[in-house]
């Protein structure tokens, strides 16, 4: 049992986050409220500057004369369970922001900031064993993406980002305490915007794999080092505007997570004989996520929209009792969002997404996760 209990709890450091939440396995649905609102389709028609965290080619298709700021903060309320125990941490915020400018009438640069994945747990009591399980860990990603869009032609625009990552992690279980460490990390990003027609938009985005530095931890045996890179992710989106002010977006991406959170090996001294193991067998299968959004235009100052977002969790039944406390099982998310402008350059923007429960089994445990997202957002664009 206690074998079965450190594994349990090795698990946590898999999924959790300060400034960042997981919607799509450990990866958030959205940069701002209107990609939050979209419910994430957003790759190939970009409504905003943060679009340079997702696909930078949409900084050209911005339609900006000099710039574009986009600025926002949000709040995420995850109701989780283990074993029908609650986690004491349930409210955290969500910042981010992104600018955009205008070189020529060709070339836009721009930079985006965000929380990109994760979460954190507190739990007085897991269950997963007899006695007090105590089990607390936090652990943030966050990314800086200077990049740049090109317009090619009328039809055609390209783009790329350098990814600047920052990580931080700390775990605490009954066997051992490993506190809060940093590392940094870099990783690129490419997209490109191709419209065939008037009211076709084709979009693509990659984003590679994100290589970070190792962990590393001093024990009195001598250092423990763990590498947790962030996954490779495609993405492929079509939008359609069939009427004037009548948007509609459908994208399928991809996420790579067996790559990065299959199995995690962890380097330990010669001869160390302490509780954390060789490996960490996480079992993360790669995740196929399909979005759809509808942005409609109520009058000249308002606009609508809503969200649908898929994605099978990539923690199965056989990896439940490897995953005590990652709860990155949400599968099925609604979203709703308005924009409202307050000037000719200024407009504000709110949404809220609901992750439906999904709750996940093994013979010995359950682990269950809900969420409730929103976000406010306010834009300047000259």
């Amino acid at each position: 049992m206690k074998n079965k209990l450190l594994v349990s709890a090795l698990g946590l450091i898999s999924v959790s986050a300060l400034p960042s939440y997981a919607t799509n396995g450990d990866q958030m649905i959205g940069v701002t409220a209107t990609q939050w609102g979209m419910g994430g389709a957003v790759v190939a028609a970009p409504q905003d500057a943060g679009t340079i965290l997702t696909n930078p080619a949409g900084i050209a298709e911005l339609n900006i004369k000099e710039m574009r700021v986009d600025m926002g903060f949000g709040f995420l309320n995850p109701p989780r369970k283990v074993n029908g125990l609650e986690s004491d941490s349930d409210l955290y915020m969500i910042p981010s922001g992104a600018l955009a400018f205008n070189v020529n009438d060709r070339l836009y640069l721009g930079m985006g900031m965000a929380g990109l994945s994760g979460m954190g747990v507190d739990f007085p009591d897991t269950a997963a064993a007899s006695g007090n399980q105590a089990i607390i860990t936090t652990k943030q990603f966050y990314k800086i993406a200077p990049g740049f869009g090109y317009k090619v032609n009328d039809a055609l625009s390209i783009g790329a980002a350098l990814n600047i990552d920052y990580q931080s992690l700390a775990l605490s279980n009954p066997q051992y305490t490993l506190p809060q460490n940093q590392v940094y990390g870099l990783g690129l990003s490419a997209g490109l915007i191709y419209k065939p027609t008037d009211t076709l938009r084709i979009g693509a985005s990659w984003i590679s794999e994100q290589n970070m530095s190792p962990f590393h931890w001093n024990t009195t045996q001598g250092p423990i080092e763990m590498t947790m890179n962030g996954p490779q992710q495609f993405a492929l989106g079509v939008a359609l505007t069939p009427s004037p002010g009548l948007l509609i977006e459908a994208d399928i991406k991809h996420i790579a997570f067996s790559d990065v959170l299959g199995n995690v090996a962890v380097s330990r001294p010669d001869g160390y004989s302490g509780s954390v193991p060789a490996n960490m067998n996480f079992g993360w299968e790669n995740q196929t996520v399909f979005s759809l959004g509808i942005q409609k235009e109520i009058d000249a100052k308002t606009t609508v929209r809503m969200g649908l977002n898929y994605g099978k969790s990539p923690i199965g039944t056989e990896d439940v009792n490897t995953n005590i406390g990652s709860l990155a099982v949400t599968e099925k998310h609604l979203s709703m969002g308005m924009t409202r402008k307050i000037t000719d350059k200024a407009q504000v923007s709110v949404s809220y997404m609901h992750a439906f429960n999904n709750s996940i089994s093994s013979t010995t445990n359950t682990i269950e996760l809900e969420q409730n997202i929103v976000n406010l957002q306010i834009s300047y664009k000259l």
